[in-house]
């Protein structure tokens, strides 16, 4: 057994705890079987079906023997596929296939970047509030997570003058925009500042860029890939086709890196998963590839922009008093609690979900409870429902 851990666990588990927003969404889950009245509002996940091209591509490579293992770095259709997707987001700039690396979910190209150019004692910037994981899979990294909180007046985003202040050292930074739990997006100006910043001092970034398509300005959210070639030699960028294409259950994520951070992220997933599904590659492939699933992803952004306008529009008035972050991308809302009462998030979240069935996460769990995230990728009979009674729930606590 190794010594001084827990039931002999290994010391890479010291500081893991398990996903807060999983939890919510198992509970919601299970008083949902108890036969309980339970609007889940917790989950970061789409509630489209994945297109029916994508879909039936999945399905023909099943029928037509793709069942193998592929190429540890993923096949060479969905990189290019990948590579030809992303260069015209960013207007035509040039994406190299084979510097793109396809693995299980965007969880695990998270996981599979930061193992390889983080090691113990490495400071990673992390600006808060946060996606849960972040920092648990620096931990795991043996490296340190520092978690720099964003300026409730710019939307809880962060400057390179506040990690200069909390990080002067940091050897990491990982940004998330369009933002995990807030709905906050980096102008490009502000990407670049950034990016300025971490060429000078030699940081890496990883940029999570997840909810890209989901932005509800014009065209794509702004990206890393927007600048030039030479702020880019230490900018990963992780993408996939989980969110704005409603395929979370594909497990499909991918990471552009420079060529010697892809080449070991692919040698370290040979020696881990292998690969990612091989069917689930051809249906992304298909989900980036063919232009006409660009037209479900359009319609999808469009319902998710009216849910987040009834969302916002009910806030601002019926709780007139409440702060909130006006989210330009994704599809959370992040508000906050500690007005009524001083409550904290979590109080906030149990109460409520006992009291009247709505599930929510609390902002503890990115790094902040005074905060709580709601997600309206959900339909909106079930949203203007949850609403209802977050709304007279928050007003009961007012009075």
């Amino acid at each position: 057994m190794t010594q001084g851990s827990p039931f002999g666990l290994s010391p890479n588990l010291h500081h893991l705890e398990t996903s807060a927003t999983i939890a919510i969404s198992q509970e919601a889950k299970r008083r949902k079987a108890a036969g309980e009245d339970v609007i889940d509002l917790g989950a970061g996940e789409p509630d489209f079906p994945t297109p029916a091209i994508a879909a039936d591509a999945g399905v023909r490579a099943i029928r037509d023997g793709k069942t193998h293992y592929p190429a540890n770095e993923g096949i060479l259709e969905l990189r290019a596929a990948a590579a030809k997707h992303l260069s015209l987001l960013s207007g035509g700039r040039p994406v190299n296939a084979d510097h793109i690396v396809v693995s299980n979910g965007s969880k695990q190209s998270l996981f599979n970047v930061c193992f390889s150019v983080f090691g113990p004692g490495d400071v990673v910037a992390i600006p808060a509030p946060a996606w849960v994981s972040y920092p648990q899979i620096v931990h795991l990294t043996r490296g340190r997570p520092v978690l720099v909180p964003g300026d409730p007046e710019w939307g809880l985003k962060l400057s390179v003058r506040d990690l200069d202040r909390v990080v002067p050292g940091a050897q990491g930074l990982i940004l998330c925009s369009p933002c995990n739990p807030t709905g906050s997006v980096y102008t490009h100006a502000e990407l670049k500042a950034i990016a300025q910043w971490a060429r000078a001092r030699k940081v890496w970034v990883i940029a999570d860029e997840i909810y890209r398509r989901i932005h509800y300005g014009p065209g794509p959210a702004p990206s890393f890939l927007d600048l030039p070639d030479d702020f880019l030699e230490r900018v990963i960028v992780i993408y996939g086709v989980s969110k704005a294409y409603a395929m979370t259950g594909w497990r499909i994520g991918l990471a552009l890196a420079p060529a010697k951070v892809a080449k070991a992220m692919a040698a370290l997933q040979s020696h881990t998963t292998t690969g990612a599904n091989h069917p689930a590659q051809w249906a992304a492939a298909a989900a980036l590839g063919d232009e006409r699933v660009e037209q479900d992803v359009v319609r999808m952004v469009a319902e998710f922009r009216k849910r987040r306008e009834l969302v916002v529009s009910r806030f601002r008035q019926e709780l007139p008093g409440v702060e909130f972050v006006e989210p330009l991308g994704a599809f959370y809302f992040f508000f906050r609690v500690d007005s009524f009462g001083g409550i904290s998030g979590t109080e906030f979240c149990t109460r409520l979900i006992t009291s009247t069935g709505v599930a929510l996460v609390p902002g503890g769990a990115f790094g902040d409870d005074r905060w709580v995230r709601l997600s309206y990728a959900a339909a909106t009979e079930q949203i203007e429902q949850a609403l209802d009674r977050i709304v007279g729930f928050a007003k009961k606590l007012s009075d």
